[in-house]
């Protein structure tokens, strides 16, 4: 199994999912969206069971995975057709964060380096407005001043009332913007807090034995 015995609350701020390839980031972000199904126990989305992909619950969450097919099709004809499944999606944020992230929205997506087509597809998650986006590896394909961009315009969209959930094993590409902090390992969450709440119990010491509240 990947999670055993797991159990935990999320409420608003730019999380930060890490831990090693393979121990159940991207399973996590899956389970979330309804696009896996735990065999015990459930995953509740605004009281909705996410394995049922409930409308109501799917137009408050906006799912972006590290590997994704992008359509043919021009970047405005991809947003027409999809934003209107998200009521608070803006085409003035959309437009913003496309600039920022110095790509031209005339284009087609098929014309696109799959660096480029992963801004469009950030620039499209943030610009919907969801309550909950879930960001699988977004870092990655990204060249150096592009994710500069993308920790500018994540600061710039988020508010009090959302929750950001970014996975990612590149820490250094966000340690100044994820908080709170989950740490997965082993079939576990190794670790749920605030960076504050970490702040304030950390200490570097030499020890023949683990201590029991020993955090990681």
């Amino acid at each position: 199994p990947v999670f055993e015995h797991v159990s935990f609350e999320m409420n608003s701020g730019i999380y930060g999912l890490l831990g090693e390839n393979g121990v159940g980031k991207t399973t996590l972000l899956h389970i979330m969206s309804g696009l896996c199904f735990p065999k015990e126990g459930n995953c509740k989305v605004f009281g909705h069971e996410s394995s049922y992909r409930n409308p109501e619950m799917l137009n408050k969450l906006f799912f972006l995975p590290e590997e994704f097919q992008a359509p043919a099709l021009p970047i405005m004809d991809f947003v027409k057709s999809n934003s209107i499944f998200y009521p608070n999606y803006s085409q003035e944020q959309f437009d913003f964060y496309l600039s920022e992230l110095n790509v031209e929205k005339d284009r087609k997506m098929s014309e696109l380096s799959y660096g480029q087509k992963k801004k469009v597809m950030i620039a499209f998650a943030l610009a919907v407005n969801t309550p909950i986006t879930l960001l699988d590896e977004p870092t990655n394909g990204l060249d150096i001043p592009s994710k500069a961009q993308f920790r500018k315009i994540i600061a710039s969209a988020f508010d009090e009332q959302k929750c950001i959930i970014i996975s990612t094993h590149q820490v250094r590409d966000l340690e100044s913007l994820i908080d709170p902090i989950i740490i997965l390992d082993r079939n576990q969450v190794l670790l749920n807090n605030s960076v504050e709440e970490i702040t304030q119990m950390l200490l570097f010491s030499y020890s023949s034995y683990k201590p029991e509240d020993t955090l990681y």
